[in-house]
């Protein structure tokens, strides 16, 4: 997530089962991460790297959601309060990226 999210409230990525289309139910027994997590870890420039997979990141699991290997999932984003710059598409969160193994 870059920095600077344009939200007046706060932003979410939430994860979701493809067979089910509830939240991904996972032995963490959560399938989001946003801005409101207390124990989000943030770059120093502000943004955060979040991780989605079956396994925590090296990196620990104040940013990971956890998936389970051989179900499908796909998470919506939400802004909260939207501000301009998202409104008017000027800025974007980017895309996925596999991590480096």
């Amino acid at each position: 997530m870059p920095p600077d999210v344009p939200a007046a409230l706060f932003w979410s990525v939430t994860v979701y089962d493809v067979g089910t289309r509830c939240l991904i139910d996972n032995e963490q027994q959560r399938g989001d991460r946003g801005s409101r997590d207390r124990d989000l870890s943030v770059e120093p420039d502000g943004s955060v790297v979040l991780h989605f997979g079956p396994e925590p990141p090296a990196s620990g699991t104040s940013n990971w959601v956890q998936t389970i290997p051989g179900k499908h999932w796909f998470s919506y984003f939400r802004l909260y309060g939207p501000l301009g710059p998202s409104l008017d598409r000027s800025w974007a969160p980017g895309d996925f990226e596999p991590a480096d193994a």
